[in-house]
């Protein structure tokens, strides 16, 4: 684990980077390497590489016992999982989501030519509001796509009391969200089908994946078979299909994943309270926080900078810390109805938008995982502080400079992440 050196001045008057090397918000964790090589070996030895092998089958079978699901369909990755599961449910016309999620989540909808209709969030949970969305029906809606955020599920209860009324399917983009839970009840089991994200990025991951859970029988043997090209026999096609499909390589790193998953969320426990330290008392810096009825994984450490108290602003502060090779990410920036097509399709949907506005020009996102250590929490608090006590100086210095928006990165960075 590399050290970071007390930066004696910002990187920004000409001091020392605080860090070396770039911290990334997703950093991949490992686990035990060695386990994962003898797996390796394994698939190798036995030439069975796709189509369902035998680790994809133990996969499966314990992430369904883990979440308390009678279905667990692996995915090559959460967007064709997202893209399958909307289909499979019989989503069309028009389906109600949060505006702030990564763009597959809308992307997924719009390659199947269903139009997103963007609802507003609450703006302390930054989970899609219910209490807005039947403002949003039509006859053309057929479905709401509900999002959990930063491992926090929404208000499932709210959403499918809306769903039962109004006839409607329930999907859940469950993407930061393996391991969470509300109430006593584990994400997994919530609406028609949940999708799970196991990127690199995410506390555990399978290299690149993603799986789709669900209690429905019928549901889930219309995605087995829609996830291998619709066939339900060696020779015969029975349905519409694409490529789904999770690899042999992928599943043995999902099991080694699985095989730390207590290890990773206690260290992403105990990041959160060095943080939650580290940056104690600041004025206008908020870190999220998770009330009584959740239970969280804490795979992201989440800021809100509200640019009326603190001495700097959000996108002030990113560029501070990505002079200092913190690489802090402005998630969900600046939200899907302004990225096209469809800030385009839907040009007046900020209007009704208010609060995923100023969500999304305040929240910073900090380095986490097992890439970080105490002694690099403690670096990151310090650049803050300093930062913002130096607030005007550095002010100052960023004047008439364009924000930090990572457009074009270095090769090594990893953190490019789904809901």
């Amino acid at each position: 684990m590399s050290r970071a050196t007390e930066p004696r001045e910002l990187a920004l008057f000409g001091g020392v980077p605080a860090f070396p090397v770039q911290k990334h918000v997703g950093s991949p964790n490992i686990g035990d390497r060695r386990r994962l090589l003898q797996r390796m070996e394994d698939i190798l030895d036995r030439r069975w590489l796709t189509n369902g092998g035998p680790y994809v089958q133990e996969f499966e079978k314990r992430i369904g016992a883990m979440l308390g699901v009678k279905h667990c369909i692996a995915m090559c990755n959460a967007t064709i999982g997202l893209e399958i599961a909307i289909r499979a449910v019989g989503m069309t016309g028009e389906v109600v989501l949060p505006s702030f999620t990564f763009i597959a989540t809308a992307h997924a909808l719009q390659w199947q030519q269903i139009r997103p209709v963007f609802c507003d969030i609450d703006p302390d949970t930054h989970t899609i509001d219910p209490g807005r969305i039947e403002a949003l029906l039509t006859p053309r809606t057929t479905g709401i796509l509900g999002v959990h955020l930063w491992g926090r599920p929404c208000d499932v209860e709210a959403i499918e009391a809306i769903a039962r009324r109004r006839g409607l399917k329930v999907l859940y983009d469950a993407a930061h969200a393996f391991g969470c839970g509300r109430g006593g009840r584990k994400v997994g089991g919530f609406g028609d089908a949940e999708v799970f994200s196991f990127h690199a990025t995410k506390f555990v991951n399978t290299f690149e994946g993603g799986a789709i859970t669900t209690n429905d029988d019928d549901l889930a043997a219309r995605i087995r078979l829609m996830k291998n090209f619709g066939f339900v026999g060696y020779d015969d096609v029975g349905y519409v299909g694409t490529n789904g499909k999770m690899t042999e390589i992928s599943a043995a790193m999902g099991l080694t994943s699985l095989e730390s998953l207590a290890r990773f969320v206690a260290v992403n426990r105990r990041n959160h309270g060095l943080y939650r330290e580290a940056l104690a008392g600041l004025e206008g810096i908020r870190l999220m926080e998770f009330d009584d009825v959740e239970t969280p994984n804490h795979q992201y450490v989440v800021l809100e900078v509200d640019p009326e108290r603190a001495a700097l602003g959000r996108d002030e502060l990113a560029q501070v810390l990505w002079s200092e090779n913190i690489i802090a990410r402005r998630y969900f920036f600046p939200g899907c109805h302004r990225m096209e097509p469809y800030r385009t399709l839907d040009p007046a949907a900020g209007e009704r938008l208010p609060a995923t506005g100023r969500v999304a020009a305040r929240v910073l996102s900090l380095p986490t995982n097992t890439g970080v250590d105490p002694d690099d929490i403690a670096t990151i608090g310090r650049v803050i502080r300093r930062a913002l006590e130096q607030g005007a100086r550095v002010r100052a210095a960023l004047a008439g400079r364009a924000p930090a928006t990572p457009i074009v990165v270095p090769h090594r960075r990893i953190d490019v992440d789904l809901a």
